[in-house]
């Protein structure tokens, strides 16, 4: 049993923390549990968060609650290619500089942002929302493929990069998307694989997933 104190203006207060985290104030322990929800936060950790905020200025507190309000209340999915975005068309698909005649298929919005950081890639993105899994039950009509058709039959899209992570159930929404694109008669590449067998894309260092955009091979199904 570990005696906590944290200060707060004219006065501390005491917190005993066992094993499984009792506390004397129902606000904390509601605050580490809200924390805790998040993915990769444990008790401990959401515990010296809710700390730090106890020790900040109310003004502080109110400005993180409300930005995550504000995020939350009024964040959109792009209507073209599935990124979050402040309106409903994305500033990617909105930049007139981008090469209009590629698009990157990825699995995740982390992922796009991962491409971006490269600064290796100047086309437009689409975002799957996941990999076809037979065995978690995602087949592809859970995925955006039926929306990526819909912006190839346009015409203007003339090459499909899949910079899709290098997994089983990667290389199977590969086969599927590909299969799917032959009749529009565009160019399909995958990411050359300096990204590891196995390994997740938003994982992979800039220069190895710069230079594996840049050295991207056709894709043989």
């Amino acid at each position: 049993m570990e005696l906590l104190y944290i200060s707060i203006p004219d006065r501390k207060i005491a917190i005993w923390q066992i094993k499984h985290m009792n506390f004397s104030s129902k606000l904390i322990e509601e605050a580490v549990n809200a924390f805790a929800g998040l993915p990769g936060i444990g008790k401990k950790s959401a515990l010296r968060l809710v700390l730090h905020l106890v020790n900040q200025p109310l003004e502080n507190a109110e400005q993180f609650s409300e930005a995550i309000v504000k995020m939350r209340k009024h964040i959109h999915f792009c209507t073209n290619c599935h990124n979050l975005s402040d309106e409903p068309i994305c500033t990617i698909c909105a930049d007139p500089r981008r090469d209009r005649s590629l698009v990157c298929v990825v699995e995740t919005i982390r992922d796009v942002m991962a491409i971006e950081e490269t600064a290796q890639y100047r086309g437009l993105y689409h975002v799957l929302g996941g990999v076809i899994s037979p065995i978690e039950g995602i087949g592809p009509g859970e995925l955006t493929i039926d929306s990526l058709l819909g912006r190839v039959q346009d015409g203007i899209i003339r090459e499909a990069i899949m910079a899709i992570s290098p997994t089983i159930e990667g290389d199977t929404t590969i086969f599927y998307i590909s299969k799917r694109l032959k009749e529009f008669g565009i160019k399909i590449s995958t990411i050359a694989r300096g990204v590891s067998f196995g390994g997740e894309l938003e994982y992979a260092d800039e220069l190895t997933l710069g230079r594996s955009i840049v050295a991207r091979i056709p894709y043989q199904g």
